[in-house]
């Protein structure tokens, strides 16, 4: 039997985000330096950014993208919220940081920007300074690097890093009647909506058990429990309960990205691919009522309004 799928939307956000793509020798050392990059990047509630890969490129991935140095490479997504007022210095700062202490120290690695888009920092002369007066700018692979020289041999990076508009904050529940079942929902979800292009799914796995509401009883959070979809609050005296009958878990994924077109792609793949769940009760999405963004990511399809290029 088929879960029912809420008529709502998810109400994603504008971000601005920077695509990088990083190198390495093999798929090990590209894992490595994918995932001490975009570690402790899930939600900006906390995070300095919410960070991802998109997909694998080059050879043992996506062979349609062109890879400057030939050799693996993960195209990875980093976003903030475009209301931040400090945005352009809050993803010039998360990358300096993350590309400086965990792409540069990882063994074989090599970081390149994407195509030039909205606006650019100059991120490699700044990681550049770690060669201490060693550094010298080139040309390789037919674009301007800075080269620095390191034990292990020589690391290179783009000079410019771009970043463009983008999306964060598209979501679905899934709520169901064990927590194997939201969770296996969950897990088939994220695995559709991670084969999209475009898109990545910042949390643990790709999966949130801790959907969080705006505010809090305490002045210094900014976010906290959504107690009324917790199922072991159901009871609770002061707790007005929004859960269907039965529902004994509650997972959530996140999808961020490129446009609302990728993230409505996604947003479809995710629930084709998980409706048909055992003890899956109901697929559902979070929203602010407009508040929060102007992006909706409507659950069925035939409610979506047409998308202006």
């Amino acid at each position: 039997m088929s879960a029912i799928v809420d008529d709502t939307y998810a109400e994603a956000f504008r971000s601005i985000f920077a695509e990088v793509l990083i190198t390495a020798r093999d798929r090990t050392w590209l894992d490595h330096a994918v995932r001490a990059a975009t570690g402790n990047a899930s939600s900006t509630i906390l995070c300095d950014c919410e960070a991802g890969i998109d997909r694998y490129v080059g050879p043992g991935g996506d062979t349609s993208f062109t890879v400057p140095d030939g050799r693996p490479g993960a195209l990875v997504q980093f976003h903030v919220p475009r209301f931040r007022k400090d945005r352009v210095e809050a993803i010039e700062r998360s990358l300096l940081v993350r590309i400086s202490q965990n792409v540069l120290t990882c063994a074989t690695a090599a970081v390149f920007s994407t195509d030039p888009t909205e606006g650019w920092v100059p991120l490699g002369r700044k990681i550049a300074y770690f060669g201490d007066g060693h550094q010298f700018r080139d040309t390789r692979f037919g674009r301007p690097v800075w080269v620095i020289p390191i034990l292990g041999g020589e690391f290179t990076i783009d000079r410019r890093f771009y970043y463009r508009d983008g999306l964060m904050g598209g979501n679905l529940w899934f709520m169901g009647a064990s927590t194997d079942a939201a969770l296996l929902a969950a897990e088939r979800a994220h695995a559709a909506a991670a084969a999209t292009p475009g898109v990545i799914c910042p949390f643990p796995g790709g999966v949130a058990a801790s959907g969080s509401k705006a505010g809090s009883r305490y002045k210094f959070a900014i976010a906290s429990t959504f107690a009324e979809y917790c199922p072991t609050l159901r009871d609770k005296p002061g707790v007005e309960t929004r859960l269907p009958e039965g529902v004994a878990s509650v997972m959530e994924i996140i999808i961020n990205g490129r446009d609302l077109p990728t993230l409505i792609t996604a947003t479809q793949a995710a629930i084709a691919a998980s409706r048909e769940t055992p003890g899956l009760l109901r697929i559902s999405a979070g929203n602010y009522g407009g508040r929060l963004g102007k992006s909706f990511v409507y659950l069925h399809p035939d409610k979506q309004p047409p998308v202006l290029a």
